[in-house]
């Protein structure tokens, strides 16, 4: 060693010294800034490669050798142009030698790190690198993982292949500032030409080992090397697989670029994270010897059952080994796609088969191994073997699933008593942190709605009898079991009301599943909850005056009734349910109504329901939430069997083919089912009907301040009453509807005090109730009849004398709140047949209104509830109006958007805005969305086309001119701060793109504000997150173009002044609107991350803008081509833009033919340049 070594060595050891003073720094809180400060100004000093190594090497404090290793990756990627090939090769190298030569050094997470850095180093040159080059790395890591090095060389030869592969991936790659076709293509070469064989690498190093831990004479080194091996391959096989990936000439990897990745910069979040157990797996055919080998399966299968012999005599059962052993074989019974050669499923069947006969000895025998978990023993096996089952059942059919057991056993034995034994374990008291009972239910139940419910209809069978017994004996463990909960939560004082949404929505989805399984076997499961039913509801009967009822029955009689309504019927959201199929199968034909268990069912419910109606059971035994449960379950059960046969055709039917169809045998079969006939005008169906509207009756004014039981009565149960027109029939002949029609009429105080929104659900159902009415005549006078006490009323009160005064009063207020709200309600349920009683009513009180807004316009809630009316009474009558009809609606709805306007201006500004902090807060703001929903509501259709034909001109508003009237006074209430909340967003954008679409010759008429607010508007939202608010604002943006384009070809002026280019206040020139327009969009499309479904109307918007100013659109191409110092990439640029607007025969047409060819080129030119432009 020279004299200039010994100093180079002595400066470096200065600068070591230096930066590891920084690095202890960084644990002491007040010296920590300074510490930042020192390491930040360390890496980015020029060229510091020698140092880094010599703290690495030298260095006794293992965080400053991390600190270096990081300093050396941040460094080599900054400066790689400046380095020589031999550097770069060399610096890969010496971080390879580093991690093999420390492999037993006892800091874990520097060899890691430094690992880390050889990867991002090899992805870095990975294209300059010829293959000779790579293929000698990559003998080295090879000879490592064989074993070559050792056993600490092997681990830390397959722990650099795991930060290879990470690197390497999509979702986890480090930030290079390279473009995203630079990724990919390392991506795509990896794929192709190395990961298999990395996968092959890791089984041998497993292979080399297992031998000595399946003899019990290995050391942890070689348990290490093992567990470290399986873990790898379950990583390879997380891959985000392509399987469009082949070499083209020269050795050239050519990628089949779709429109679902072409455009993506950034990883997909929701695809960033590990791949969750069951999510499928699919490597492509060439992998079919390496991973589907039925020796290779066998082997894991084989490997892992001798090693958890072991295991379950000890705590080994979560060691690494057996971790990543269990990972792997999750893994491969995830595998799918082409990977399986095409013989109708049968190589997948035997694979899968032979991964269910393995992992069987996880969950079975059940009683055993719950009993050990219960115990202390862990549960995670069990868990993995559950998941496992969910794979396996969502990758085959019901029928060949059933059969991978035969003849040896049944799957449905061995589901049946693992979820009997997980059930009742669920039961027993647990911790807090105790949740795996929740877990393994959960996944088997979806084990179990796979085999009853398959994805693929065509594939459902009909279960053996052995399958119906175990279905059966499931549901019988689970009511039992949770019955005994329910009675236990009697005596529980604990306040859920915080988490209450939460709860309630787990609890239905567990039913529900529960209630697919209850259905499997009818017979057994219905029978099982009618006698339940029915010996509670005659137990609650013996009790008499003075003896109360113990608070654990009338538990059980709220879990039974949930229970059974989640068995009998589906929800009726968006349509009306159907029995379910296996209720009309599985029960005799000739069974009798009074024996039917469904029908015992029902009518034990029924009986339940009266006794609600008697005083002394209301006073002394029945509680608000054993009525919820009642209510609710009518609420569901009256959609499916309530007067279904009515009408000569069952309301959830649909028109069948041919005489004979299994649509019409169906049909048959459910008309004639004892179940329809039971209920049905010739059975039970009126005074069932009766019954539930007295029911809904007490509901409502018994208990007035449970709030939960009003909602469920009033948006479930009365719904599901007025909801059919065959049910109305009756329900307006009904006793108690009358009397209840007549009670909401005349303004009867009980119902008048409930709260607002129950005010309009009332209004809403006893308004639709119409509909049963004989003719249309009737049915307005019916409406005139319900709803002219209430207009009189409102009259009334906007003409009281000193109002100012007497309207502020809590009870005024609360009084106008609820008037309005079940105006609102009737307006909601505007239907044609009622619709001129509610356009007389509406006109009636628009004084009324005017004035109420004046004097509440203080008073939030009255404000938004009057706005909400008129939105709801608007859109209702919008369809139907003639000419003058439309004038005096349109006149009115301006001098009430001038009302507010001049109320409200200056009242919203954007410091409050600024203090918003939750979306309940922003609802504040819920009247300015209501207007302009109003203003949607106004422009949704060209009324004149319904107006008369002898109609004046006069008569005709100008809608257009309405609704731009109604932005101009709206818009300056909105700022840009505004905007940013999501709900005012979306329907401001959806009013604007509509009217630009529809009237966009209107917007050159606007004054230079006005248009420059409508600009910005649009300028904001082609920046904003959410794809909807973009998505409206290419069409806005679109309709201008194109409607100054067209006006253009035909010599006229277009947007005139807007459209040109102007001069600011300091006299500089700026670009026209169209043209700043087109620049940011191509800046947007070429350069920023957006979903996919933006391309279609962004091209749309796009072309108009390039036909309005062509020579803008070459000048900013030759700008990106000046730009591009890349030969090769600059030659590609330059043809997908001439490709662009040339090629597949596009012209300068506008046309529908025209567009779609531009779209066309759009996403080729997308998919060409954005892989090369975009960095990361």
């Amino acid at each position: 060693m020279g004299p200039g070594d010994v100093e180079s060595s002595n400066s470096q050891a200065a600068i070591m010294q230096t930066f590891e003073q920084a690095c202890a720094a960084l644990q002491i809180p007040h010296e920590r800034a300074a510490g930042e400060l020192v390491l930040l100004a360390f890496r980015r000093s020029p060229q510091p490669f020698e140092v880094c190594q010599f703290i690495m090497e030298h260095s006794q404090m293992a965080n400053a050798r991390f600190q270096a290793a990081a300093a050396l990756q941040e460094s080599a990627i900054r400066e790689w142009g400046l380095l020589t090939a031999d550097e770069k090769t060399n610096m890969r190298i010496y971080c390879l030698h580093y991690v093999m030569a420390r492999a037993a050094a006892s800091e874990a997470y520097v060899q890691l790190k430094v690992s880390a850095v050889a990867a991002v180093l090899m992805k870095r040159g990975w294209l300059e690198m010829v293959a000779t080059e790579k293929e000698a790395f990559f003998e080295e890591v090879k000879q490592a993982v064989f074993g070559t090095h050792g056993l600490a060389g092997q681990i830390a030869g397959i722990s650099f292949l795991e930060s290879l592969v990470s690197e390497f991936s999509p979702s986890t790659a480090s930030a290079m500032g390279l473009s995203a076709e630079f990724h990919e293509h390392c991506r795509a070469s990896l794929e192709l030409d190395f990961l298999q064989r990395f996968y092959a690498w890791a089984l041998k190093a497993a292979y080399s080992v297992a031998d000595k831990i399946l003899q019990n004479t290995s050391t942890q080194l070689e348990v290490h090397v093992c567990a470290s091996a399986l873990r790898f391959m379950s990583q390879v096989l997380s891959w985000e697989f392509q399987g469009t990936l082949v070499h083209g000439a020269g050795g050239v990897i050519v990628m089949n670029k779709t429109r679902s990745n072409a455009f993506s910069v950034m990883p997909d979040i929701s695809r960033a994270k590990c791949r969750e157990p069951g999510a499928f797996v699919q490597p492509g055919s060439t992998w079919q010897e390496s991973v589907l080998s039925s020796n290779h399966t066998n082997w894991i299968l084989h490997f892992y059952s001798c090693i958890r012999e072991r295991a379950v005599e000890s705590d080994w059962i979560d060691s690494p080994l057996c971790v990543s052993a269990r990972q792997l074989i999750l893994q491969l019974s995830c595998l799918n796609g082409h990977i399986f050669p095409s013989d109708n499923g049968i190589t997948q069947e035997e694979h899968l088969q032979r991964l269910l006969i393995g992992i069987t000895t996880w969950i079975s025998p059940p009683i055993p191994i719950i009993s050990a978990i219960k115990n202390g023993k862990s549960e995670s096996e069990l868990l993995d073997g559950c998941r496992a089952l969910g794979s396996i059942a969502s990758l085959t059919s019901p029928a060949a699933f059933d059969s991978f057991l035969k003849p040896s056993g049944s799957i449905f034995n061995l589901l049946s008593s693992l979820t009997i034994e997980v059930i009742r374990a669920l039961g027993e008291p647990q911790g807090e942190e105790q949740t795996w009972t929740e877990e393994a239910l959960e996944s088997l139940l979806d084990v179990w709605s796979h085999l009853l419910q398959p994805a693929d209809l065509s594939k459902r069978i009909s279960l053996p009898q052995y399958g119906i017994e175990a279905a059966a004996e499931v549901f019988r463990v689970f009511v039992q079991t949770q019955l005994k909960a329910a009675a236990a939560s009697a005596d529980e004082e604990g306040d859920e009301s915080e988490q209450l949404q939460a709860v309630v929505a787990a609890r239905d989805e567990r039913l529900s599943a529960i209630a697919l399984i209850a259905r499997a076997s009818p017979r057994e499961s219905v029978a099982l909850l009618a006698t339940l039913l029915s010996e509670r509801y005659y137990f609650t009967c013996q009790h008499k005056e003075g003896n109360h009822c113990p608070t654990s029955v009338l538990e059980e009689l709220h879990w039974i009734l949930l229970m059974s309504g989640h068995v009998l019927a589906d929800p009726g959201e968006g349509e009306t349910p159907m029995i379910p199929d296996t209720f009309l199968t599985q029960f005799p034909e000739n069974l009798e109504a009074a024996n039917h268990p469904i029908v015992l069912l029902s009518r034990s419910a029924i009986m339940l329901a009266q006794k609600s109606l008697d005083a002394f059971f209301q006073r002394e035994i029945f509680s608000p939430r054993l009525m919820e449960a009642i209510v609710w379950f009518f609420g569901r059960w009256t959609d499916t069997y309530l007067l279904a046969s009515d009408g000569g055709k069952v309301p959830n039917s649909t028109p069948s083919g041919a005489i004979g169809s299994p649509q019409e045998n169906l049909t048959t079969r459910i008309t004639g089912s004892p179940v329809v006939l039971a209920f049905s005008v010739h059975g039970d169906g009126r005074s069932a009907l009766e019954c539930l509207v007295q029911l809904a009756g007490v509901a409502l004014t018994s208990w007035p301040g449970e709030r939960t039981l009003l909602e469920i009565t009033c948006f479930q149960l009365l719904p599901g009453l007025s909801r059919r027109r065959n049910v109305c029939r009756y329900l307006v002949a009904s006793e108690g509807w009358q009397h209840f029609a007549k009670a909401f009429a005349y303004l009867d105080q009980t119902l008048l005090v409930l709260p607002s929104s129950i005010q309009r659900g009332l209004a809403e159902v006893l308004c639709r109730s119409a509909t049963g009415l004989s003719s249309v005549d009737v049915a307005n006078q019916f409406l005139r009849d319900l709803l002219s006490p209430l207009t009189l009323k409102i009259l009334e009160l906007s003409h009281t004398k000193d109002l100012s005064t007497c309207a502020q009063k809590p009870d005024a207020i609360l009084l106008v709140t609820n008037l309005l709200e079940r105006l609102r309600g009737a307006a909601r349920a505007t239907m044609p047949r009622t619709q001129k009683a509610m356009f007389e009513i509406g006109v009636a009180v628009m004084e009324p209104l005017l004035i109420f807004l004046e004097c509440y316009k203080n008073q939030s809630m009255v404000v938004y509830v009057l706005l909400k009316f008129v939105v709801d009474w608007v859109d209702g009558q919008v369809a139907f109006l003639e000419a003058k009809e439309t004038a005096t609606v349109f006149s009115f709805s301006l001098r009430l958007l001038q009302t507010y306007s001049v109320h409200n201006v200056g009242k919203i500004s954007v410091n409050t805005s600024r203090a918003l902090q939750t979306e309940s807060q922003v609802e504040k703001y819920k009247d300015l969305r209501a207007l302009l929903q109003l203003l949607t509501n106004l422009s949704s259709k060209d009324l004149i086309d319904f107006a008369s034909d002898n109609s004046t001109d006069e008569e005709n508003p100008d809608i257009a001119q309405v609704i731009y009237l109604g932005l101009h006074i709206i818009i300056p209430l909105i700022s840009v701060d505004l905007l940013k909340y999501p709900k005012l967003c979306r329907q401001y954008f959806t009013l604007l793109a509509h009217m630009l679409e529809v009237y966009p010759e209107k917007i050159a008429k606007l004054s230079k504000e006005g248009f420059g607010q409508v600009v910005g508007a649009l300028q904001f939202g082609l920046r904003h997150q959410d794809i909807e608010v973009v998505n409206m604002s290419l069409t806005a943006l679109n309709a201008i173009a194109f409607y100054h384009y067209q006006s253009m070809c035909k010599g006229e002026e277009g947007l005139g002044q807007h459209a040109l280019e102007g001069h600011d206040s300091t006299g500089a020139v700026h670009e026209g609107v169209l043209d700043q327009f087109l620049r940011s969009l191509l800046q947007y499309l070429l350069f920023e991350n957006y979903s996919n479904e933006l391309v279609e109307p962004a091209s749309d918007a796009l072309l108009p803008l390039i036909l309005c100013n062509p020579s803008l659109y070459q000048r900013l191409a030759r700008d990106l081509l000046e730009g591009q110092h890349n030969v090769m990439l600059q030659g590609r640029l330059a043809a997908a833009f001439h490709m662009l607007m040339t090629g597949n025969q596009v012209t300068s047409s506008l046309d529908r033919t025209n567009r779609r060819r531009f779209r066309e080129n759009l996403h080729l030119f997308l998919a060409e340049v954005r892989g090369f432009l975009c960095f990361r």
